[in-house]
């Protein structure tokens, strides 16, 4: 037979694993949404690092010409 007290510490514990549950769902919700923005952000980085280059590599060679004011 089981007592009152055996119970009641089962229902603690089994609110308790309900708690974790759900907190483990929710930790997953956000571990898995800061992913996708992690990966979209890498590949902006990519795409801004290879726009970066075309532009650089269709500057003139050389130091800059300094500006009419001067």
């Amino acid at each position: 037979m089981v007592s009152s007290d055996e119970t009641a510490r089962i229902d603690a514990l089994e609110m308790r694993f309900a708690d974790q549950d759900r907190m483990l769902g929710e930790l997953n919700e956000v571990i898995t949404s800061q992913w996708r923005k992690i990966d979209a952000l890498e590949r902006e980085l990519a795409r801004l690092k290879d726009e970066f280059q075309n532009i650089a590599m269709k500057l003139p060679e050389g130091p800059e010409p300094p500006p009419p004011h001067y």
